[in-house]
């Protein structure tokens, strides 16, 4: 997908859709301005015809890139729904955060409270919902790692603010991290272009939903679904990978 379309297909049929989304797009309404860019509106104005629609099943951040599903029909949006609510889809997703993990695999369960503070982030909290998330370490990438995040619960952020609370935080994250876009000047040594006119590598989370594994709602039959990186995103990998000459995503990100 490139940077400038909102989102793509990768999956159809009479039941359920699966898109890629840019980064920047909202899925759903937002209570703040009811009136902005939405994924909802965009794809059924794209897929629908004859006064269909399509039904929201779960959400990712607006800042977040990759994969959402939405469902075709009522029946399919009550399976799907279930599904979600039973924690029977199971959802993976990418990142780059800054410096090394102490641990190749972890679970962090940390209770947490959506809209906790003046920033609107979402906090720790004791008497907050229960919030899961498995990471699993991918691999280096300079001053970088990826890493794969899968959310049992899911929470508002819940990915981001476990990073967080874990000592790490995910590159350009502007809430739970510190907002600075990823330019290549900061991480090649012998780069020589004008500080002037350089472009960012990446100037938004870098935080990708990347596969989902789920039970068709009708048929019954297993899916597994991928959304590729966008542009921007892959454009980063390819970099880091050329300069530390290592690249632990390789074919996963394609």
């Amino acid at each position: 997908m490139k940077r400038s379309e909102p989102f793509s297909v990768l999956y159809i049929d009479d039941h359920l859709v699966a898109l890629n989304k840019a980064s920047g797009l909202l899925v759903a309404q937002d209570r703040w301005d009811p009136d902005v860019l939405r994924l909802d509106n965009l794809a059924t104005e794209r897929i629908c015809t004859d006064g269909q629609r399509l039904y929201a099943v779960h959400r990712i951040d607006k800042d977040t890139s990759g994969l959402v599903i939405y469902a075709r029909t009522e029946e399919a949006h009550r399976t799907l729904s279930m599904a979600f609510q039973e924690r029977e889809i199971h959802k993976s997703y990418h990142c780059l955060v800054h410096g090394r993990p102490a641990w190749d695999e972890t679970e962090v369960s940390i209770p947490l409270r959506i809209d906790g503070d003046e920033r609107h982030r979402t906090v720790r909290d004791r008497k907050g919902k229960e919030s899961v998330t498995l990471f699993r370490y991918i691999g280096p990438a300079g001053p970088y790692s990826w890493i794969e995040a899968q959310p049992v619960t899911g929470r508002t952020h819940q990915i981001r603010v476990h990073l967080q609370l874990s000592g790490l935080s995910i590159a350009c994250d502007p809430l739970y991290g510190d907002g600075e876009p990823l330019y290549l000047s900061k991480i090649k040594r012998s780069w020589r272009g004008d500080s002037f006119e350089e472009r960012p590598l990446l100037d938004r989370l870098a935080l990708h939903a990347w596969k989902m594994k789920l039970n068709h709602p009708i048929t019954g039959e297993a899916l597994e679904l991928c959304a590729p990186y966008p542009k921007d995103l892959d454009t980063t990998r390819k970099q880091l990978a050329k300069i530390f000459k290592t690249d632990p995503l390789g074919p996963l990100s394609e």
